[in-house]
């Protein structure tokens, strides 16, 4: 019988939410790791039952955990997350060198092929490789050692790696995201990475506007049959690029703000996209207090509200960068959790809604697997 599991992360422990194919009555479990921060809860695509997840205390430090059986059980693995080499310097927030420290990891992105290997996103920006499960990490320094890194600065939320994009067609090539560096990708392994940033715009003046770093880009989606295409949600605009990142173009059309953080892609449809409008950079709530997802079916520039079911007043939350996700189900399902700690969930593309459950600690990411 076909399951849908929702891993999920909030700021005082992960939930685990399970269903049937029909989506429509869910098991609450959890919480694991109650009173910890869960940035960040991911199963591997090679085998489903095994599942990451990356906790984060300000008295504790950062620990990862691993469970072998689908969340039912977990065990603490490896945890040393340690630069390779001369760090060096970064700005910091008032553009002074300020070195760099291993404060936490945002995003876990296990290997299409090895449920062992797994790729880990840190801050301060770094990305880190484990081959054994997560036993032992080692970062995977070419890309800190960009000649652009003592450039790089802090966003709002911290200077964090928190997006890992693999390509299915190409095993070499991966895309990632740093607040606020901009987005990167290499073509072999890892080993060598350059800024994919041209056709981005900031709304702040950059020293350089030419600058191939400095952006802060908040998410970025692909479609697994297309991955040359990607799609942004930068801290303004909606962007889209058609070259594996080489250039952008803006597709926010008639979005009533784009500004936001979260952005993903149809299951099937890879042309249609999902975004969640949010005011602005300092009001990190839905315009008029009227929660909404958009929908595009032609790539961008066009854009519909989606709204039955979803609160149409009063609604005062954040959706976060990692906190949407899509099911492979024929109907695709779409997912996302706010800070309010609502889980919220369509089983038919986004067409209509309904809160899976509403009372959790503020989410901070929602991931899905599809499980036969």
């Amino acid at each position: 019988m076909t399951q849908v599991r929702l891993l999920v992360g909030t700021r005082k422990g992960a939930f685990i939410l399970t269903s049937d194919g029909k989506r429509q009555r869910w098991n609450v479990d959890g919480p694991h790791f109650g009173g910890w921060e869960i940035y960040h809860v991911k199963g591997s695509p090679a085998d489903p039952n095994r599942i990451y997840c990356s906790q984060s205390s300000g008295w504790f430090g950062q620990l990862i955990q691993r469970s072998d059986d689908g969340g039912k059980t977990w065990t603490p693995v490896g945890n040393q997350f340690v630069y390779d080499g001369d760090t060096g310097t970064h700005l910091w927030y008032d553009g002074t060198p300020h070195p760099w420290e291993f404060k936490r990891v945002w995003h876990l992105e296990p290997s299409l092929a090895d449920p062992d290997t797994v790729y880990a996103g840190a801050e301060d920006a770094a990305l880190f490789r484990t081959t054994d499960g997560g036993a032992t990490w080692q970062e995977l320094a070419g890309l800190r050692r960009h000649g652009s890194g003592k450039f790089w600065q802090p966003g709002a939320g911290g200077m964090c790696l928190h997006t890992i994009l693999l390509d299915p067609s190409e095993p070499r090539r991966m895309f990632i995201a740093i607040s606020a560096a901009g987005a990167f990708r290499t073509d072999d392994g890892g080993e060598n990475w350059r800024p994919i940033n041209k056709g981005l715009k900031s709304q702040y003046v950059l020293p350089d506007p030419d600058a191939e770093v400095g952006h802060c880009v908040h998410r970025i989606a692909l479609h697994r049959s297309r991955p040359n295409v990607l799609f942004m949600q930068k801290h303004w605009d909606v962007l889209r690029s058609d070259d594996a990142g080489d250039s952008w173009h803006e597709v926010s059309g008639n979005l009533p703000t784009d500004f936001g953080f979260a952005i993903d892609v149809h299951a099937h449809e890879p042309e249609t996209i999902y975004v969640v409008p949010i005011k602005s950079d300092s009001e990190h709530y839905p315009p008029d207090g009227k929660l909404r997802v958009y929908r595009s079916r032609s790539g961008g520039n066009e854009w519909e509200p989606l709204s039955q079911g979803l609160p149409d007043r009063d609604c005062y939350v954040n959706v976060l960068r990692d906190a949407m996700a899509v099911d492979s189900l024929d109907s695709c399902g779409v997912y996302f959790g706010t800070t309010g700690g609502q889980v919220y969930g369509s089983s038919d593309a986004g067409d209509h809604w309904q809160a899976i459950v509403r009372d959790l600690p503020p989410v901070v990411s929602v991931e899905v697997q599809t499980l036969a």
